[in-house]
């Protein structure tokens, strides 16, 4: 009974602190992310941090574990738990905000250094050091079970917070809850801590030298082979699970959340893998992951890899087994219990790495998306060493990771025979070209973002200003373009594209473009004409279009277009009441703030209206079928006004209408918004 109960604390406060770890990361991004306009390269930075202190941790316990006696690893760790209660509540200081002179980088960095730091790096080290302790225990041979549990606790997390957490409840009380979490958490490890120190006193440090290490219990250390594996293996999981990702998201299907289905997988497959050997088989996992290699190569430059039909179980169910096959060979070569903390901080490292490779590195080397025929390369490569033994294996391999090239290859071929531009940057990939369209016949120049289109220009000079796509004249941007004053305008475009609705712009008028990638402006002036072709003046403002709005005195627009709903990765922070304040402070009395909510998967259109109504203002819906027009498309705008009379004037009149709110909808805030909540 008593060895079962102290089992049971060692597994509560492993689950614990792998439950609250994976749940700080997105408490924390997303108090911070509206202080810096909500760019992309936020969640970046916070990822950096994270695997940082992550593999500070590591190296924490592998130290200690080493070098220290029990007792004093006790004393150390109690210590740094409870001067991490310092740290509490989980609350980013309002003296930290941005003035907007600062490096962000380097703030965001400090900023999560001082308020999640020190908390963070003890939960990391639970894992591999309360492990450690477990292996000086009766025990000690199921210790790798632990590191399963963990890894459970983790998958747990992900799929609790935008499912249960998020939709139910604010920032704030979130972070509360967390801060309680943790403060529970700080009781139970203090307690393992002390039972061990207490319990297992006389047992010394692992030896650090192979011949202390066989002197003291004869287990032979590590090879140096085996090693480089600890570290090769969970990279390229690691590699692979952000590379599967880029490319469902980008290029098969923009679905909100589809993120959480690859990294769903790919800790279900540590949860196996070293929960017991028997998940793990060579015999039917080696020739899976061989299929898998080639069909997901193969897929990269065919079509059933982007059709949503069949990429999306493709790179979903080939991840699966290619992570399996990576964890399982990682589980096959886990050491002696003596040497775990080393062998955790190696898969830490790896997985830095192969994060660190793709998120980092790829968009500053690649011009697309061709790290993830790079990574199935490499798996085939790996397996080469892996299975070194056997020659046949070996030669399989290399054959394998031939077959992988010939595809990449392909595909790279494939881009560049059709593109006439392909760049590509920490916002993504995007690529121009021509197409022929039918019936009538003529050329479109067009502007994408992986399965994101951004526009398209005829190439006929005499259409080539005629808009397109998402901006037709009976379109709700271009109804309110019409019901717009007379007079010269002031227009605002939040989202810049191919720059359509420049066509708009007449003489007198002023276009202020907000746009947060600088290639998208180095692409609307080269590669499209509607910029230069537009009587109006044009002004630029290069970063987060909210961030600058804060910062800029009122405008004072006739109408303000926020276009940039359309992808997998809604900025919510343009779509909160705190940011409905901040438009409504530089529109005209009489101008109409025009959001574009076309979006295949969510249903945006309550959100706004809500806002609206919270705020005291006006919404309507313009939908548009476009049925009369080959070249246009469907399109659902919401325009918001103070005065309801300017969204009754024509050509408004007739095309608007009233917006149907849930009873139970909720106006979102900087400090609560629910994706989920408006999936289609």
């Amino acid at each position: 009974m008593e060895r079962a109960g102290i089992q049971f604390l060692f597994a509560g406060t492993i689950f614990s602190s792998a439950f609250l770890l994976f749940l700080v990361q997105p408490l924390i991004a997303k108090q911070i992310l509206p202080w810096f306009g909500g760019s992309a390269a936020v969640w970046s930075i916070c990822m950096v941090f994270f695997q940082a202190v992550l593999l500070a941790g590591y190296a924490y316990s592998d130290w200690v574990t080493r070098h220290l006696r029990v007792r004093t690893q006790a004393a150390l760790h109690v210590g740094l738990l409870l001067a991490s209660l310092a740290f509490l509540p989980l609350v980013v200081a309002a003296h930290l905000k941005p003035t907007g002179d600062e490096d962000p980088t380097w703030l965001i960095l400090g900023l999560l250094l001082a308020t999640i730091g020190l908390p963070y790096f003890l939960l990391s080290t639970t894992g591999p050091l309360v492990q450690s302790w477990v292996a000086r225990t009766p025990w000690s041979a199921r210790v790798y079970r632990y590191f399963s549990l963990s890894n459970l606790a983790s998958l747990l997390s992900l799929l609790s917070y935008p499912v249960l957490i998020e939709p139910r409840s604010s920032l704030l009380r979130q972070a509360q809850g967390w801060s309680w979490g943790y403060g529970a958490f700080v009781v139970l490890c203090a307690g393992t801590t002390l039972l061990v120190a207490y319990r297992w006193s006389e047992a010394l440090p692992a030896p650090a030298s192979p011949a202390a290490a066989a002197a003291a219990g004869g287990e032979a250390p590590p090879r140096w082979s085996d090693a480089l594996l600890w570290l090769a293996l969970p990279a390229l999981a690691s590699w692979l699970l952000l590379a599967v990702t880029n490319h469902i998201t980008q290029n098969v299907a923009a679905v909100p959340f589809l993120w959480i289905l690859p990294l769903s997988l790919y800790l279900f497959t540590f949860v196996l893998c070293f929960e017991s050997d028997r998940w793990y088989r060579r015999g039917v996992f080696l020739p899976l992951a061989a299929g898998v290699l080639v069909l997901c190569a193969f897929g990269l430059q065919h079509h059933i890899g982007s059709d949503v039909r069949t990429g999306l179980p493709i790179y979903v169910g080939g991840l699966f087994v290619l992570c399996m096959f990576l964890h399982g060979e990682t589980a096959r070569l886990r050491p002696a219990p003596r040497y775990l903390t080393r062998f955790y901080l190696m898969l830490s490292l790896g997985g830095a790495i192969g994060g660190a490779m793709v998120g980092l590195v790829a968009p500053h080397v690649l011009p697309a998306y061709y790290e993830l025929g790079i990574g199935l390369t490499l798996t085939a490569l790996a397996a080469v060493a892996v299975l070194r033994h056997r020659l046949w294996l070996r030669v399989s391999g290399v054959a394998l990771a031939a077959c992988c090239v010939f595809f990449l290859v392909a595909q790279i071929r494939s881009d560049r025979s059709g593109a006439r531009h392909l760049m590509r940057n920490f916002y993504g990939a995007l690529i121009t070209f021509d197409v022929r369209r039918a019936n009538p016949p003529s050329y479109v120049r067009l502007l994408s973002h992986g399965s994101i289109k951004h526009g398209e220009q005829f190439l006929d000079p005499l259409r080539r200003r005629e808009p397109t796509t998402y901006y037709g004249a009976t379109s709700g941007i271009g109804r309110a373009m019409a019901a717009a004053p007379g007079g010269p305008r002031r227009v605002g475009l939040i989202g810049l594209g191919a720059g359509t609705l420049a066509s708009y712009g007449r003489s007198g008028d002023v276009y202020r473009i907000y746009e947060i990638n600088p290639q998208v402006f180095e692409l609307a002036d080269s590669e499209f004409t509607f910029l230069r072709d537009s009587p109006a003046k044009t002004e630029r403002v290069l970063g987060d279009a909210r961030l600058a709005l804060e910062r800029e005195a009122p405008q004072g627009f006739d109408l303000l277009a926020v276009d940039a709903f359309s992808g997998d990765a809604v900025p919510v922070h343009l779509l909160t009441a705190e940011a409905m304040d901040v438009y409504l402070r530089h529109m005209k009395p009489d101008g109409i703030v025009a959001f574009h909510v076309s979006n295949r998967y969510l249903e945006l259109a309550p959100v706004v209206a809500r806002i609206a109504a919270l705020k005291g203002v006006h919404a309507v819906l313009v939908s548009d079928d476009a049925k009369d027009s080959k070249w246009l498309n469907s399109t659902d705008w919401v325009l918001v006004a103070r005065d309801p009379g300017v969204l009754a004037r024509e050509p408004l009149r007739g095309a608007a209408s009233p917006i149907a709110l849930p009873a139970d909808t909720r106006p979102w805030t900087d400090d609560f918004n629910n994706l989920l909540g408006v999936l289609k």
